[in-house]
This record gives structure tokens, C-alpha cells and sequence, in this order.
């Protein structure tokens, strides 16, 4: 696919993340002005409540861009929102006859404050990347038990907390919580030691669900995608996750990227899960491309220093799809519902600089990294920022999801 030139001249440069092509929803609030819903195109938002206002955009007889979320238009399904990006499509391209009556309802993003796209109905997190479960396995268990028995045949994951999931641009507080080393007789209450980002992707649920769902019925309900930091406290988690698994270690905050790109303007990138070493159990198994290729990099900078890119990585190199972790999901007969948040694991790639975490870019500490301005880090230090970018390239033009960052505040004196 090319791209698709748009009135909107911003919007048809090669190295612009929000071409006609992409068109992602999100939730901004112009000036002084209450939050809306609003599609980024370009430099600028179009404002779609104001669009339905004036008639020129109608999906339902209900006024569901009369709030600031995407949860009501994402439940009228997936023909709908097919026809609504043909809609906005038809009027912010070059040859719009509407484009007079467009052009009062786009705001400079510049100017904008931009809020959580959907309200996160629930959130599970998953452990899916090989690359990274076996650096974590290695490191932890040996390279010999790197992987759990389960692993190569069941998408490993935990339920989260839908109240941690904030926007890009939300500062993150170091946790507390108790630690333990391993020469320590007992465990002590402090401040996180070891504090760390994963660089994930968040498949956003969009149709909610009635008992088990196959893969396809799974990848038609996921209605698009963000970049997701599940920000991950390394030394509380090793304390406290056997036998259950994570739990404070992952409260803290997940950070998502403020615009939801629709799978539809994925469609041209989509691409398989690597080979299988076990076969998988036919519900399991994909009808086709279900992986996407999207370029991702991770940036770290310290306050007052200059970002260093630290890692480089590809969406593709997950062993288990969205599409097969929500049908995976919806076995036990667990409801899915309209804002439902899966995190894809860590991405990491075959190589140390495209490892998704601190914990693998050190390796737990070991092999600290020594960023541009000379500094080194083994995990987090307070004030510094991490940034995550991704983008799907294209014939011309690429598909963007506009950063996810957040800078680490110290932990509350107590």
C-alpha cells in the first residue's frame, strides 16, 4: 500500500507518524476546552465530537462522541468502525469536497493535551516473547531450565490492575515494598532498588465476549493497538512472585502511548508467528498472518543529559499473537469486555541491543550500560525518562503511535 495524500499537508510527509493511512483515535482537549474525542492526522486533531455535531460524521443514532473515552464507539463493532474510517478517509483526503467544513474542527496536536484514549475495563499481562522468557529463565533458573515445561504450548499470562494503566506523559513514582536478598535472614520494607521498564504492546479489546472465542473471532474483536511500558520493580517481584506469580511488582504503573491505532491501518504489515518448536493445539492454531511488523526502540534519558537509544526491536518477534492470547483468554469462559487491555510480555530480539528490559540490557545487573552522556545504569535511577517509539514502515509513508514515556519521581518518604 502507498500512501494517501491528504489536505492535510503535515500528514503526507515520509517521516510523519500520522498519515491518512493511520488515522488513530484518541482523546485531547484543545486549549482550555473539556476533553473530546479526536483522530491525529498530521500535526493537527480533528475534533470527530464536533464532526457528529455538525453531521458530517454519523455511526449510531446514539451520540457516542459525546464522551471522552472510545469505549461506546468501539462496542458497535467492527463494521462500524470500517465505516468510519472510509468516512474520515473520504474527508481528510486531497480531493475532500467537505474540507471547508473539516478545517474549523482541526486543532495544532502541539497545542493539545492529550488524555487516556479508552477507560480500561480490565488488564492482563502477558509473558510472551521467547527471547526474553529465556534471558529471564537463564538468568534465574539456568539456560538448561530457561523456559517453563508450559511455555512453547500455552500463552503464560496474569490479570493486572486496570486502576494502574495511565497515559504517556504521567510521571511515575518509585514503589515501596519488601525486599530480600538472598543473603538477607529476613525481608526489609524500602524503596524499590531495581526499578525497570518492558517494552510491550497493548492490544485494546474492543467487542466483548460470551464464552470461548476462536483465533479469528479473537483477531476481529481487538479493535487496535498502543505501545505499552509495563513498568516492573525487579527486587520486590523476586521476593514475592513464587508461587503465584507477580503482583506489587506490577502495580505501580503501566504506561500506555496516548493513540489507539486501529487494526485496520495495520492490515498491510501483518506477518506470522515465528516457526513452532511444539506443535500447538488446534485452538490455538492461526488462520493466517497474525503478528505484526512494527519497528520499535526504546530511549533512556537522564535528568539533565541527553537520550540515548538503548534498544532496538520488532513487534514480530512474539512467539503468541494478541488474536491467540485473547482466544486463549476466553477458554475458562472468562467474559471479555469493551476496554479490556492485553499486554503483549516483553519484546525482546535475538541480541543484546534489541533486549525489551533493564533487567536483560544489564543482565540483572551484571553488565551495567553506559549511555551517551557517559553515565551508567544496571535499572532506573530517579528523574530519568524512558521513551518508547514504534512504527510500522510503509511504501512512502509509516504508521506511528506517537511516544510513551514517563519519567521516574523518587519514592514517598514515609
Amino acid at each position: 500500500m502507498t500512501l494517501s495524500r491528504s489536505w492535510v499537508e503535515s500528514a503526507n510527509s515520509a517521516s510523519a507518524d500520522f498519515p491518512l493511512n493511520n488515522l488513530p483515535c484518541g482523546v485531547f482537549a484543545p486549549g482550555d476546552d473539556d476533553p473530546r474525542c479526536g483522530v491525529a492526522i498530521g500535526d493537527f486533531i480533528v475534533d470527530v465530537r464536533a464532526l457528529a455535531e455538525a453531521g458530517l460524521i454519523h455511526v449510531a443514532d446514539e451520540p457516542v462522541f459525546e464522551v471522552p473515552f472510545w469505549n461506546e464507539f468501539m462496542e458497535l463493532g467492527p463494521d462500524v468502525w470500517s465505516l468510519f474510517r472510509e468516512r474520515l478517509t473520504e474527508l481528510l483526503h486531497e480531493d475532500a469536497a467537505e474540507r471547508e467544513l473539516v478545517e474549523p474542527h482541526l486543532y495544532p496536536a502541539g497545542e493539545a493535551e492529550l488524555f487516556m484514549p479508552f477507560i480500561v475495563s480490565g488488564y492482563t499481562d502477558f509473558y510472551a516473547g521467547r527471547h526474553h522468557a529465556t534471558n529471564v529463565g537463564t538468568m534465574f533458573r539456568g539456560a538448561e531450565n530457561a523456559l517453563p515445561p508450559n511455555w512453547l504450548h500455552i500463552p503464560i499470562g496474569y490479570n493486572g490492575r486496570a486502576s494502574s494503566v495511565v497515559v504517556s506523559g504521567t510521571e511515575v513514582r518509585r514503589p515501596h515494598g519488601q525486599l530480600k536478598g538472598p543473603n538477607d535472614a529476613a525481608p526489609r520494607f524500602a524503596p524499590c532498588e531495581r526499578f525497570d521498564f518492558e517494552l510491550e504492546m497493548g492490544a485494546v479489546v474492543g467487542m466483548p465476549s460470551e464464552g470461548m472465542v476462536s483465533v479469528a473471532q479473537a483477531d476481529e474483536m481487538i479493535f487496535g493497538y498502543v505501545l505499552l511500558n509495563d513498568w516492573s520493580a525487579r527486587d520486590i517481584q523476586a521476593w514475592e512472585y513464587q508461587p503465584l506469580g507477580p503482583f506489587q511488582a506490577k502495580a505501580t504503573a503501566t504506561t500506555i502511548s496516548p493513540w489507539i491505532v486501529m487494526r485496520a491501518a495495520l492490515e498491510p504489515f501483518r506477518t506470522s508467528t515465528p516457526p513452532r518448536e511444539k506443535e500447538l493445539l488446534p485452538y490455538l492454531v492461526e488462520p493466517g498472518p497474525m503478528l505484526y511488523d512494527i519497528g520499535l526502540e526504546i530511549e533512556l534519558e537522564p535528568e539533565g543529559s541527553a537520550a540515548t537509544v538503548i534498544s532496538r526491536t520488532n513487534y514480530s518477534e512474539m512467539y503468541y499473537s494478541a488474536a491467540q492470547q485473547l482466544c486463549h483468554h476466553t477458554t475458562s469462559g472468562c467474559p471479555m469486555d469493551a476496554g479490556d487491555l492485553l499486554g503483549s510480555g516483553t519484546i525482546s530480539g535475538a541480541v543484546k541491543e534489541s533486549r525489551g528490559s533493564m533487567l536483560e540490557l544489564s543482565w540483572g545487573g551484571k553488565e551495567p550500560l553506559t549511555l551517551d552522556s557517559g553515565e551508567s545504569r544496571s535499572f532506573l535511577q530517579d528523574g530519568d525518562t524512558v521513551r518508547f517509539r514504534g512504527h510500522a514502515q510503509g511504501d512512502g509513508y509509516r504508521i506511528g503511535f506517537g511516544p510513551c514515556e514517563g519519567k521516574v519521581l523518587p519514592a514517598r518518604a514515609l
